[in-house]
């Protein structure tokens, strides 16, 4: 039985490792340490890494991992270690692991970035956060929001694996977004308590973002008036709105 397991990083990052007993799949090892200590604990041989974008706290252990396995990565962009270049509608067999991901093109945090996705899982990298999204680096605010529109349309129970526990900082914001949300303030009190208990506030899923994520519904009326008061007259669209919000959250 495939297991899905989160290895602390850095500050707050995450490498997730999907294993079943014997084999494992890797996804974005920024640090080769933690990835190779649970191996060997557990006695699993590394069937494939996946990579999700460039930057370094997501590829940097991949010198030390990549000579044992495939590396899936994005083929817009060039990442050492990579030796199957992937885009949509590219699909991944991991016969090891008996299990297929496609993958998606999900721009934005970056202009190449992709996401892996099979049967309610899914590994989004830095695009979608809980309660948030990620900061627009050489991307455009267009293409991350039509990234976020693209995996709010999957089916609501699919589990959102993305890579940092930023999720109270964003319920923070999102808090200051949209004031009027009884379901993200559920979703604070329960992360609260997982945080204070050491736990891990991810996996979440589409349908619990699409109710308290701010950068997923951005036209709600909470928002609305929220931003129609700060802009000083409510934003010309959904794209707009969602523009605004992610140029505030770079302050925040």
């Amino acid at each position: 039985m495939r297991q899905i397991v989160p290895l602390p990083a850095f500050k707050d990052n995450y490498i997730w490792v999907m294993h079943d007993g014997r084999h494992a799949l890797v996804v974005d090892p920024g640090d080769a340490a933690p990835v190779t200590d649970f191996i060997a604990q557990h006695g699993l041989t590394l069937a494939a890494v996946l990579i999700t974008h460039h930057h370094a706290d997501h590829i940097g252990g991949l010198r030390a991992l990549a000579p044992s396995c495939p590396v899936y990565g994005p083929a817009r962009d060039t990442v050492a270690g990579v030796t199957h270049p992937v885009r949509e509608p590219d699909q991944i067999r991991i016969d090891e692991l008996g299990i297929t991901f496609r993958v998606l093109d999900v721009p934005g945090h970056t202009r190449e970035h992709i996401a892996y996705l099979a049967p309610g899982i899914l590994f989004c990298g830095d695009t979608l956060f809980s309660a948030g999204c990620g900061r627009i680096f050489d991307g455009t605010p267009e293409e991350l929001f039509r990234s976020l529109n693209t995996l709010a349309a999957l089916p609501d129970d699919t589990q959102v694996y993305c890579t940092h526990e930023y999720t109270l900082a964003n319920l923070a914001f999102a808090q200051a977004a949209e004031p009027d949300n009884p379901a993200r303030d559920r979703w604070r009190d329960e992360c609260a308590e997982r945080r204070r208990r050491g736990q891990p506030t991810l996996p979440s899923t589409i349908g619990r973002e699409k109710a308290v994520n701010p950068f997923l519904r951005p036209q709600s009326a909470s928002v609305s008036a929220t931003l129609a008061e700060r802009l000083d007259q409510p934003p010309a669209d959904a794209l707009a709105a969602f523009t605004a919000l992610r140029a505030w959250k770079n302050n925040f």
